[in-house]
C-alpha cells in the first residue's frame, strides 16, 4: 500500500533541488580551476592566484548579504514564491559566468549565484520542515545537506571531464530544472495560515497528506499558533535563552568552517595535485565527492540514535587528527612518495565532518531557538557561517603561499580540537527534547 502521505516527500525533495544549485556553486571552483589557471578554459583572461582566491571567495560573499534579506522576503511573499523568483538572477549569474569577457563579469556571476544560494540556504530547510508531518520532520530535515553534497559531486564529475565552458552551461542549467520540479508543489501550509488563507492552508495540506487523510486537527494547531499573540522579532532576540542559542550557533558555525572544509572543498584539486599521489587529481576529487555523498547519509541515520552532541564529539576528533596527520604529511613526508597518506587523511576528513560537522549545526539551529525568534537568530547564523566561509576561501590559498600547507592544516586541527572542547563543555543534547524543554535548560 503507497503510504498516502508520500507528496509531502515530494514537495521536499523539489525544495531540496535548490541545494543542489547551491552545492554545484560551492564545487564549482574546485576541478575548473587548473583550466582556468593554466589558460585552458577558451576564455580570453587567465587568473592569477589572488583573482582566482576573489573568484572562489566572492560566492560565500554573496551568499552573506542575503541570509537577513531573504528572511524579509519569505514572511511577505511566501517561500514558494520567493524560490521560484530566485531562477531568474540565479541564471543571469551562470550567464556572467558562461559568457564572461573579463575577470569582472566572473566576479560578479560568482557574487549573484552566491546570492541565490545563500537564499536557497535559509528557504528551501524552512519549507521542508513546514510541509513535513512532526513524526517525518527528522529525516526531511536532512534533505538540504544531501542534496547540497550531490550538488558538489555533480560539478566534481563533469568538472574532472569536461571543458569549462560545458560545465558553466550544464551548471547553469541547475536553477530550470528546479523550477520545473518545484513549480507544481502547494505553499507552505504554515506560510497561508500565517496570512490568513484557511482554504489555501486545508488545500495545501489534503495535497501533502492525501486526499483522504484527515487533516483537521493539524488545520486547528496552524490555526491556534498564528493566532498567538506575535512578539516583536527584537523582544524575542534579546531573551535570555535566545541570546545564548544565538551564542552556541555562532561558534558551531565558526567552527563548522575554521575546521577547514570550504578551503578543502574549494581547492580539492589542487590539494590533491601538490600531493603527489600519480593519481589524477580530478579522480581524487570526485573520489571525494562520493564520500561526502555516502557519508552524510549516514549522518540521516545516525543522529537521531546516537545524539547530537556525541556524533559532534566523535567527528571533532577524527577531524582534529586527520589535519593534524596532514601538517606532518606537508612539513615532512610529501617527498617520500606516500601520498596516499595524504589522500587517506583528506578522505578520512570528509567522512568526519560529512556525518558530523556538516548537517548538525544546522539542525541544532531549528532546535536552539523558539518559533519567534527562529527567523531572525537564524538568518544571523546562516550570515556569520558564509563570512567565516568567506575569510577560510579568501585567505587559505594566500596563507598557503606565504606560511606553506603544513602551517594552515595545523590551524584547522588546533581549531577542530577547540570545536571539541566546546561542544564538550557548552552545547547541550538535543535530542529527544521538545522546543519547550531545550528552552529551559537554555534559560
Amino acid at each position: 500500500m503507497v503510504y498516502p502521505g508520500w507528496k509531502q516527500y515530494m514537495a521536499g525533495i523539489a525544495a531540496a533541488l535548490g541545494a543542489v544549485c547551491l552545492g554545484a556553486s560551492i564545487g564549482w571552483s574546485g576541478p575548473v580551476e587548473s583550466s582556468y589557471m593554466e589558460g585552458k578554459s577558451g576564455y580570453k583572461f587567465t587568473p592569477t592566484d589572488d583573482e582566482w582566491g576573489w573568484i572562489s571567495s566572492l560566492m560565500t560573499l554573496g551568499a552573506a548579504c542575503m541570509c537577513v534579506p531573504v528572511g524579509v522576503l519569505i514572511g511577505l511573499f511566501g517561500r514558494k514564491l520567493t524560490m521560484l523568483t530566485l531562477v531568474i538572477p540565479y541564471l543571469m549569474g551562470w550567464a556572467l559566468i558562461g559568457f564572461a569577457q573579463n575577470l569582472v563579469m566572473i566576479y560578479l556571476g560568482r557574487f549573484v549565484t552566491g546570492a541565490c544560494g545563500g537564499s536557497f540556504c535559509v528557504t528551501a530547510p524552512m519549507y521542508t520542515t513546514e510541509v513535513a508531518e512532526i513524526q517525518h520532520r527528522g529525516k526531511m530535515g536532512c534533505f538540504f545537506q544531501l542534496f547540497l553534497v550531490h550538488g558538489i559531486l555533480y560539478t566534481y564529475i563533469f568538472g574532472g571531464f569536461l571543458e569549462a565552458k560545458i560545465v558553466n552551461l550544464l551548471c547553469g542549467i541547475l536553477p530550470i530544472i528546479f523550477f520545473m520540479a518545484f513549480v507544481w508543489m502547494p505553499e507552505s501550509p504554515v506560510y497561508l495560515m500565517q496570512k490568513g488563507k484557511t482554504e489555501k492552508a486545508e488545500k495545501a495540506l489534503k495535497f501533502l497528506r492525501g486526499k483522504d487523510t484527515d487533516n483537521t486537527a493539524e488545520l486547528n494547531q496552524l490555526a491556534e499558533e498564528s493566532k498567538k499573540e506575535k512578539v516583536r522579532a527584537t523582544d524575542a532576540l534579546f531573551r535570555k535563552a535566545t541570546l545564548k542559542g544565538l551564542f552556541l550557533a555562532v561558534f558551531l558555525m565558526l567552527f563548522q568552517q575554521f575546521t577547514g572544509i570550504n578551503a578543502i572543498v574549494f581547492y580539492s584539486s589542487q590539494i590533491f595535485k601538490s600531493a603527489n599521489t600519480g593519481i589524477s587529481a580530478n579522480l581524487c576529487t570526485i573520489l571525494l565527492g562520493i564520500i561526502m555523498v555516502l557519508s552524510t547519509v549516514m549522518a540521516v541515520f545516525l543522529v537521531d540514535r546516537i545524539g547530537r552532541k556525541i556524533i559532534l564529539l566523535i567527528t571533532g576528533i577524527v577531524m582534529c587528527v586527520s589535519t593534524l596527520i596532514m601538517a606532518g604529511y606537508y612539513k615532512w613526508l610529501q617527498s617520500k612518495n606516500v601520498g596516499w597518506i595524504g589522500i587517506l587523511t583528506i578522505l578520512i576528513f570528509i567522512v568526519a565532518f560529512s556525518a558530523g560537522f556538516g548537517p548538525v549545526p544546522w539542525l541544532l539551529i531549528a532546535e536552539l531557538f523558539a518559533e519567534d525568534a527562529k527567523t531572525v537568530a537564524g538568518a544571523i547564523a546562516g550570515t556569520t557561517n558564509w563570512l567565516f566561509a568567506f575569510c577560510v576561501t579568501k585567505l587559505f590559498p594566500l596563507c598557503v603561499h606565504e606560511f606553506g600547507e603544513a602551517v594552515c592544516f595545523l590551524f584547522f586541527s588546533i581549531m577542530s580540537l577547540l570545536a571539541f572542547l566546546f561542544i564538550l563543555f557548552l552545547v547541550p543534547e538535543t535530542k529527544g527534547k521538545t522546543l519547550n524543554e531545550i528552552q529551559a535548560i537554555l534559560e
